[in-house]
C-alpha cells in the first residue's frame, strides 16, 4: 500500500506542475510567440505536447525510483533539488509565454539545466536507472536552450 501512495504521489506532483505550465504556454504559443522569428530548426508546435508527455512520465518514473528505493540518507538535498528543477521547468513557460519574455526565459533555463543535471546525479546516486532516467530530459532542455537562445538573439 505505501508503494502505491508512493507511485501516486510521485505521478500527481509533476502532472500537476506539468498542467499548469502548459496553461502559461499555450496563451502564448496563441499570441505573441506566432509572430516571433524563429531559427530554422524550430521544430513544429505539435511536437512539444507528445515530448513533454514522455519526458515528463519520465521524470515521474525517476522520482517513484528513488522514493521506492529509499532515500532516507540524503532526503533533504535530493527532494530540495528534485524540487528546484520543477520548479525551473514550470517558471520557464511563465517567464518566456506568460511574461513574453526571452531573455528571462534563457535566465531561467540555464538554471534549471544545472538543476536537471543536479537531479541526475543525486537520483544515480541512489537508483542508477533513475539518473539514466533523466537523460533525455536533459538533451531535451538543452535543444531548448539553444532553440530560446536563437529566439532571443532573433527577436
Amino acid at each position: 500500500m505505501k508503494n502505491i501512495i508512493r507511485f501516486i504521489i510521485s505521478v500527481l506532483i509533476p502532472i500537476l506542475i506539468w498542467f499548469t505550465a502548459s496553461f502559461f504556454t499555450v496563451s502564448g504559443i496563441d499570441s505573441w510567440y506566432v509572430d516571433l522569428v524563429k531559427p530554422f530548426f524550430n521544430p513544429p508546435n505539435w511536437i512539444f505536447w507528445p515530448v513533454w508527455t514522455i519526458l515528463y512520465i519520465m521524470i515521474w518514473i525517476s522520482f517513484y525510483l528513488v522514493w521506492k528505493e529509499g532515500f532516507w540518507n540524503n532526503k533533504t538535498r535530493l527532494l530540495v533539488i528534485y524540487f528546484i528543477q520543477l520548479s525551473l521547468n514550470f517558471a520557464w513557460s511563465f517567464s518566456f509565454f506568460y511574461f513574453w519574455n526571452p531573455l528571462l526565459g534563457l535566465i531561467n533555463i540555464i538554471l534549471l539545466l544545472i538543476f536537471i543535471w543536479l537531479n541526475i546525479k543525486v537520483f544515480y546516486d541512489v537508483k542508477k536507472w533513475a539518473g539514466y532516467l533523466l537523460i533525455p530530459y536533459l538533451l531535451w532542455v538543452m535543444f531548448a536552450t539553444v532553440l530560446n537562445f536563437s529566439i532571443f538573439i532573433l527577436n
